[in-house]
């Protein structure tokens, strides 16, 4: 990789990361562009040679988050000194430490975002649907796995469990924004506990 690529490829990753920022602060409809580029201190030329609109810009930050999600999320799913029962669990007691270190206020993209731009941006629905679905998908695997080396007991499939567990969090997290409380989490703990059980 030249030097050329190489700046064009940090310019580009740093407007993700300054953007991601101002985002989980403000929400995406209140960040102005402006604001952004002073933030990040590059012009408006730089912008639009990297996103053709701030609707794909919100695409790609997206796109980007929930790709470094899921290779994170893989990473904690593989240590083999531990059940996927384990893994899982320990997977949902670290959102609830995240979000609760933040006061309890969403860090999370895809819970600041859903609620805003599903019903004001078609390409960016599209985009945390797609991220979602991976999302669900590794929580499905790693279900199965756990079945399958006999730390689990389910009592509906892997598919509909992994579904219900995340809409389960899901919706803990957006409770625990509005209520500016754990509880909703510890709730939420309580109940995959018991949805995911060990094997008697």
């Amino acid at each position: 990789m030249n030097k050329t690529t190489t700046a064009t490829n940090n310019t580009c990753e740093h407007i993700l990361d300054v953007g991601e920022k101002l985002i989980l602060n403000l929400g995406f409809t209140a960040m102005g562009l402006n604001e952004l580029l002073a933030t990040a201190g590059v012009p408006k030329g730089s912008f639009y040679h990297y996103f053709k609109s701030k609707e794909k810009f919100g695409e790609a930050l997206l796109n980007r988050y929930f790709s470094d999600y899921v290779i994170t999320s893989k990473e904690r799913f593989a240590d083999p000194n531990k059940t996927q029962r384990q893994h899982l669990l320990d997977y949902f007691s670290l959102w609830m430490t995240q979000s609760c270190q933040a006061a309890c206020h969403s860090k999370c993209l895809m819970v600041k975002l859903a609620g805003e731009v599903s019903d004001l941006s078609e390409v960016m629905r599209e985009a945390l649907d797609h991220g979602v679905t991976r999302v669900i998908a590794q929580l499905r695997s790693s279900i199965e796995a756990g079945v399958e080396e006999g730390s689990l007991a389910i009592d509906e499939t892997p598919e509909l469990l992994a579904d219900s567990i995340y809409s389960l969090w899901l919706g803990a997290a957006l409770r625990a924004k509005v209520s500016r409380s754990d509880a909703p989490f510890i709730s939420a703990m309580q109940r995959t506990e018991r949805l995911l059980k060990p094997i008697a």
